[in-house]
């Protein structure tokens, strides 16, 4: 019954609304709202703000609902040990990915899906510091972001691949007849980029200010589809790094210019919460991303 409770109280968290927290849980709303009263009375403090609606966690809520999530993830990260022991690993692996890694994550999920058919995999796009702050909460199991760029906190890291980067432009544009460019000519151009939250962008943001010009902003997204499309429609450039290029290709009228490596270039990798249970199919996922196999395929 704890751990039923201890699940109404994070469906609430996610959800924000008792309703839709019930609906999660399928439960009814006053059947969920008994069971976080009974928690309250066991625990002997109170851990929701009630008004006419949800309106938060108390601060000792808060420390409630960080336990409960730590104490979720031990009770799934038991189911996954048992049913590994019984024949195979099964369960959802949640993936949380920056937008420039988004698109190199079938490069593990396919081999791991192989070697384990029953996983599922949940796969989000986020900021690196979204990444680790729902690391922390155990939202998510593993994060797939820069590693040696910001600091991340307390958690466990994973090289993966060095990222490299290129001009994707119109071939009718200024640059479409050129087979070099440098990082100062790029900052010239009509560019479309990842908006400012991203850390890519500031990443090539610091590279294009390292010129001394100014960067021509005129359109920023948060999906690589988008950025894409202003691309080809609007006949703008992108700075893009090369993990976009096996899924994305170079759309049609667009070429790519190699850029040159710039005095300091960023990996990405896996990251992992640095305290709490580290669930088997984190650990599965590991395994998969350090066969030379997929060594060889972030490389290429």
């Amino acid at each position: 019954m704890l751990l039923r409770r201890l699940e109404y109280l994070a469906a609430l968290s996610r959800e924000s609304h008792f309703g839709r927290a019930a609906a999660e849980c399928h439960v009814t709303q006053p059947a969920l709202s008994a069971g976080i009263r009974k928690l309250e009375s066991e625990l002997g403090v109170q851990i929701v703000r009630r008004g006419q609606r949800f309106e938060g966690f108390t601060p000792e809520g808060e420390e409630v609902l960080r336990w409960a999530k730590r104490i979720l993830a031990e009770r799934e990260s038991l189911d996954q040990t048992l049913t590994n022991m019984r024949g195979g690993l099964s369960g959802t692996l949640r993936i949380g990915a920056i937008p420039t890694a988004l698109t190199v994550s079938s490069a593990l999920t396919t081999p791991l899906h192989a070697k384990h058919p029953l996983v599922r995999f949940h796969l989000a796009s986020m900021s690196s510091r979204e990444i680790v702050t729902r690391l922390n909460d155990f939202d998510i199991d593993v994060g797939m972001t820069y590693v040696d760029g910001e600091p991340l906190g307390r958690v466990k890291v994973v090289p993966l691949y060095q990222e490299r980067y290129l001009f994707l432009t119109p071939i009718d544009g200024e640059y479409g007849d050129r087979s070099s460019i440098t990082w100062a000519e790029a900052a010239t151009a009509q560019l479309c980029q990842l908006t400012g939250d991203m850390q890519n962008r500031r990443i090539i943001d610091g590279y294009l200010a390292d010129t001394g010009a100014e960067a021509r902003i005129t359109v920023e997204t948060d999906t690589v589809s988008a950025l894409y499309a202003h691309v080809t429609s609007m006949g703008l450039s992108s700075v893009v790094p090369h993990t976009w290029l096996p899924n994305f290709g170079v759309p049609d009228q667009t070429k790519v210019i190699p850029l040159p490596a710039p005095k300091r270039s960023f990996h990405v990798g896996l990251v992992l919460a640095g305290h709490g249970p580290e669930s088997m199919l984190a650990q599965a996922l590991v395994e998969v991303a350090r066969t030379r196999a997929v060594q060889r395929a972030l490389r290429a």
